[in-house]
């Protein structure tokens, strides 16, 4: 299963993506520049076209030029194609989706999480942190085989077994630096740690178990020893002696070694997480034993059975007895720990180094050189961490694994003396690189937002720059935007945003919606030009459209004189409609006589009045009605400056039945203020 996937296979789908991707990523990464770049081969490019290239945030565009390289001859204009070259590919993934998700969660928690622990309980914490982050890889590469397992389509299962293999190194890689630089594991448990990362990653002997116990005879199942050994190399005594027991009982004969052989294989001693005995104590128990092991073996009681015999080597620590089940281990790592079990149990971490090193050439022994994961794992046994974090960033397809096994190091103050030279440290350039790749995604741009927060040189800059970027394709997603930019006080984006989203309403003919995103943005010439195509549509049509929104500007109409203007319009309206007369005439009087409202629009406002001008009871006093007939001698003289009066028929008639309306209102006027004069 995935769970319990070979490293071997990891290490084959490192050898293999070294050759073809190393530099893709590691060109940008950290201490990357003195590496070897490779060419990239854009798929579907014709190799005699030349290209050019336009760089953006988190991909590239290249496009095939007109003509040909210069100097081959070819100078015919031809067609051109545009490829997108992505920097993250994985991003866009669909299974990985999980893993960028569930790890935003665990990455906040970190951020919030209490400082001022110390001591026993920030590391518990801490580690625990690693092992969240672990279950999100584990829990991803399950789906992935799930889906692996599910498909017919050859290609597909392909990318998904390479995926799997992909999240299989990534949680080999950081299980070992949880270990060594997270937990900081002490001489004695370090050796259990180490032991259980074998045990869970290196090689899975379940299956073959099952195989070997439901036979008839499992002691005659050619496996059988094959299993024993695996058991014995990963220090798993228990189960070794369980299968023992069942040579011992379908094989009399050698009952009395197989005694001996549990007796030492019970009493070996090891350490403990309990603290329940000093390393001395241990030393001098692991010694004691060690010598009646090596008694046994030079007395010749094993002797008779081959297996046994070089089960007692093992437990003897013998390299050659060891390096003789190579294909068991399968790796150097194995033999690794498998050494150390019987050699040093009480190994410190700063002598871990040179184990591994011997461990390592002594298992390659000159037949294969190192492959990239071998070098990873081989600079966290030297706890060269910055190396670590480099050949990652080198190797692996995203930087996920690296911006955040780096920022929980650096939580574990473990990374604080390291600045690049460009004046921000691994830790937020990682974040940086990582929340970059999220903003190229059309929703994992969101889980960005917060990468970036927490960067507190540079990630507000980038967050400018990479939210202008994201297309607002729908008013839902511009809100999301446009309520990230405003919780954090970005103003200038903010303006950005509406005034995109005001012109998009407009050229779909949404005015009311154009208004609302102008008002917004407090784009005092927008707002004029949208009131002006409210005014206009309202001339066509002869009634107002979004009358909620204009009903309810409130302050919102104070930011341009026409947008005043056409609230208070629509005001009037609404007066005259409760038949609320009297104000209704004050207020058209005075958008006339106060010059708010626009020059092409004063015959409207005239014609308004006429109703009022022919209503029973008087609604016009003597001074307000000469207001209106200077008015209309304004908008129809042809003095400079003056108001266009277009001098048609109809206009013409409206003119002179204005002037009749008005003259007829200032001699009811005059009739019934002389009467209450009089009386």
């Amino acid at each position: 299963g995935p769970g319990r996937a070979r490293a071997a296979r990891a290490g084959r789908w490192v050898r293999r993506r070294a050759g073809r991707d190393a530099g893709r990523m590691g060109g940008a990464g950290p201490g990357a520049a003195d590496e070897h770049r490779p060419v990239t081969v854009v798929p579907g490019a014709v190799p005699r076209r030349q290209l050019c290239f336009a760089w953006g945030p988190a991909e590239v565009l290249v496009c095939e030029t007109l003509f040909g390289r210069a100097g081959t001859g070819e100078g015919a204009p031809s067609t051109s194609r545009v490829f997108v070259v992505r920097r993250d590919q994985d991003i866009y993934i669909q299974t990985l989706r999980k893993l960028f998700n569930e790890s935003h969660g665990i990455f906040m928690g970190l951020q919030r999480s209490e400082e001022e622990l110390a001591g026993k309980s920030r590391k518990a914490q801490l580690v625990q942190v690693s092992k969240n982050y672990r279950s999100v890889i584990r829990a991803c590469m399950e789906d992935m085989h799930q889906a692996a397992i599910s498909t017919r389509d050859p290609a597909l299962q392909g990318q998904y077994s390479t995926q799997v293999s992909i999240l299989s190194a990534m949680e080999l890689i950081w299980n070992l630096c949880e270990i060594l630089f997270v937990e900081a594991a002490a001489a004695g448990p370090l050796l259990l740690r180490l032991l259980d990362w074998v045990r869970l990653h290196v090689c899975d002997v379940d299956s073959m178990v099952r195989e070997v116990l439901s036979s008839e005879n499992p002691s005659k199942h050619k496996l059988f020893w094959n299993v024993v050994d695996i058991f014995v190399l990963q220090g798993r005594m228990d189960e070794a002696r369980h299968l023992l027991s069942k040579e011992a009982s379908a094989n009399p004969t050698s009952m009395n070694m197989y005694k001996i052989l549990d007796d030492l294989m019970k009493k070996m001693p090891v350490p403990s997480l309990g603290n329940t005995q000093t390393l001395t104590e241990l030393e001098l128990k692991w010694q004691h034993w060690h010598e009646e092991c090596q008694r046994y073996l030079q007395d010749g009681t094993f002797a008779s059975n081959p297996h046994m015999e070089s089960i007692c080597k093992i437990l003897l620590g013998d390299e050659d007895a060891i390096l003789e089940k190579k294909e068991l281990m399968t790796t150097w790592y194995h033999f690794l720990v498998t050494r150390l079990l019987y050699s040093h149990p009480t190994v410190k971490p700063m002598e871990l180094r040179f184990y591994a090193q011997s461990s390592m050439d002594l298992f390659l022994g000159g037949e294969s050189s190192p492959e990239p994961l071998d070098m990873i794992l081989m600079a966290a046994f030297e706890f060269e961490m910055h190396q670590v974090i480099k050949e990652c960033s080198i190797v692996l397809s995203n930087w996920w694994f690296v911006a955040h096994l780096t920022d929980l190091l650096d939580h574990c103050k473990l990374l604080q003396s390291h600045n690049l030279y460009f004046g921000s440290n691994m830790r937020e350039f990682l974040l940086l690189e990582y929340a970059s790749g999220l903003f190229s995604h059309h929703s994992l741009w969101q889980l960005g937002v917060d990468y970036f927060d927490h960067c507190p040189q540079y990630g507000r800059v980038y967050l400018e720059l990479h939210i202008e970027r994201i297309p607002l394709s729908t008013e839902q997603k511009a809100l999301k935007v446009l309520r990230i930019c405003e919780q954090r006080q970005m103003h200038e984006q903010v303006r950005s945003i509406c005034k995109i989203m005001a012109m998009k309403a407009l050229r779909n003919n949404r005015l009311g919606s154009a208004l609302s995103w102008s008002i917004r943005a407090k784009d005092a010439a927008f707002a004029t030009l949208i009131s002006d195509r409210f005014l206009k549509d309202y001339c066509e049509r002869g009634c107002f459209s979004d009358l909620d929104l204009i009903d309810n500007l409130g302050p919102s109409m104070l930011l341009s004189d026409r947008l005043t203007f056409l609230g208070k319009y629509r005001e009037f309206h609404r007066l005259y409609g409760e038949k609320r007369f009297p104000e209704a005439a004050r207020l058209l009087l005075t958008l006339m006589t106060a010059h708010i409202a626009p020059c092409s629009f004063w015959m409207t406002l005239l014609t308004d009045a006429l109703p009022l001008l022919e209503q029973k009871e008087v609604i016009f006093s003597a001074e307000q009605t000469y207001e209106l007939m200077r008015c209309l001698e304004d908008l129809t003289s042809p003095n400079p400056g003056s108001a266009p009066f277009q001098d048609d028929d109809v206009e013409t008639t409206k003119v002179e039945m204005l002037r009749l309306a008005l003259a007829r209102n200032l001699a009811r006027v005059i009739v019934k203020e002389g009467t209450v004069e009089g009386s």
